[in-house]
């Protein structure tokens, strides 16, 4: 198969502006001559292998940035902006919006500012609740989920606690005991039937539940250890997020907190030695750090660390019905993190009916891209017999080019070997003859033919 042709013209523009460069000075900073440069720019010449590499030695240009600061989220993001009812009667084929995002990347990226602006306002109203939560998801999105002071603070931190015991959740309840003078009680679950953790300040005491597994507990004890010792780094992210929201910010807080607790239980450095060495082998990590499965699936997407970068993993994390309560794209730039709807041909949906299974996948989006992804079911800590049975599907994934390395994936054509054809959902997705399909996809003209029927109930007009 072919190799795509890289255009980021709009992501070089960025950069050289940013640094305050003419075309001439950043021409001569990277080799190559002012044309070709603005060649570059315009979309007329692909990104080479080599000019990529310049780039990012020059200027620590992270070529993963092409997707993810795609005006208005990229070709597919603008073409399902064009399938709202809005523009039934305008036909715009893929070719015409790659030409758009080309020759007025700026006006592409108006358009779609635009249009979400008008989307979120012309309908039902937003809840303020739904406004924090979007708004804490674009600043992590931003940072793509990689906080560095964060990491080397927890870094330093995880080091201390091992040098006085090998037991970490011990040795962060003796600095809790010893530095901040708070004991951590576990309290029957009468006590606490609906909570996991609680400060008492009055007591000196950080009260857990024992419903809590040994992972849980750690992260929770360090979770509290992070609201204390790493106060100065939250409180600066959370001031340079600028939230208007209280809630918002208080949100965001708890990200953060929470992210510091990981850090500590799976220290940036060793962490990724263990993945690299294993073949990213979910399973053997839980056990050498002590952390569960959605603890390390999330730790996957934070690896971004300047000069020390793991692969770019996306997380997404969904209930029975479809709905997503936790999205990180990190760096991958992964529309299926994005989309509104799943497609039921993903096998993330499988892992409910297949509990205590990694369910790993190849799966092709209508852009042609490929993607390895790994789906289990997990539950949430708390869980009495008689209870509600909650249960979540975490899926994991990347581009599948840079999958190689994944113990999951040996013996798998990544670039060859049969992908399932998936969409973004339904109403997003345009691919014809799905037998699967439940819905038509927005703004297409549907066709019926009463002399004959597809494999398909929805026949709508194609590109």
């Amino acid at each position: 198969m072919a190799e795509r042709k890289i255009f980021g013209g709009h992501a070089v523009r960025r950069l050289r502006r940013g640094a305050g460069l003419t075309q001439a000075a950043m021409a001569e900073a990277l080799g190559i001559s002012p044309s070709y440069l603005n060649l570059v720019e315009r979309n007329q010449r692909p990104l080479s292998a080599a000019l990529l590499l310049r780039l990012a030695e020059t200027y620590d240009f992270d070529p993963l940035a092409l997707s993810a600061d795609a005006p208005g989220g990229g070709a597919e993001a603008i073409r399902r902006r064009l399938t709202d009812p809005l523009f039934a009667d305008i036909a715009v084929d893929r070719q015409e919006v790659e030409d758009w995002l080309s020759a007025a990347p700026g006006g592409a990226a108006a358009f779609a500012r635009a249009f979400d602006a008008l989307r979120a306002g012309g309908g039902a109203p937003v809840a303020a609740e739904d406004d924090a939560i979007a708004a804490v998801r674009r600043e992590i999105e931003r940072w793509r989920n990689h906080f560095a002071d964060l990491d080397a603070a927890a870094e330093r931190l995880a080091d201390e606690l091992r040098m006085g015991a090998g037991d970490l959740y011990g040795a962060i309840a003796e600095r809790l005991r010893v530095r901040h003078q708070l004991g951590i009680r576990i309290l029957p679950v009468e006590v606490m039937p609906d909570r996991l953790r609680r400060l008492d300040l009055h007591a000196r005491q950080l009260q857990l539940s024992e419903m809590l597994d040994p992972a849980s507990r750690s992260f929770h004890a360090a979770s509290q250890l992070a609201q204390i010792e790493a106060k100065a780094e939250i409180d600066a992210l959370a001031r340079g997020a600028g939230f208007a929201d209280r809630i918002a910010e208080r949100l965001y807080r708890r990200h953060l907190t929470s992210y510091f607790a990981a850090a500590v239980m799976m220290p940036y450095a060793r962490f990724l030695r263990a993945c690299e060495a294993s073949g990213y082998d979910i399973a053997l990590l839980q056990r050498r750090f002590g952390a569960g499965f959605e603890q390390v699936a999330h730790r996957l997407t934070t690896l971004q660390r300047v000069g020390a970068r793991g692969l770019p993993f996306f997380m997404l994390r969904i209930d029975r019905a479809g709905q997503a309560s936790k999205r990180y794209a990190g760096a991958s730039g992964a529309a299926l993190v994005e989309a509104g709807g799943r497609c039921p041909l993903w096998q993330v949906h499988a892992a409910f009916a297949r509990p205590g299974e990694t369910i790993a996948q190849l799966v092709a989006l209508e852009d042609d891209s490929r993607w390895f992804t790994m789906a289990r079911a997990v539950h949430p800590q708390g869980q009495r017999s008689g209870g509600v049975d909650a249960v979540f599907a975490v899926a994991l994934g990347l581009e599948a080019g840079l999958a190689a390395p994944l113990a999951l994936a040996r013996g798998i054509d990544l670039r060859q070997g049969a992908a399932t054809p998936v969409g973004l959902g339904c109403r997003d997705c345009a691919r014809a003859g799905c037998p699967q399909r439940s819905a038509p996809p927005a703004g297409r003209a549907l066709s019926v033919d009463e002399r004959e029927r597809g494999l398909s109930a929805f026949v709508f007009a194609e590109d």
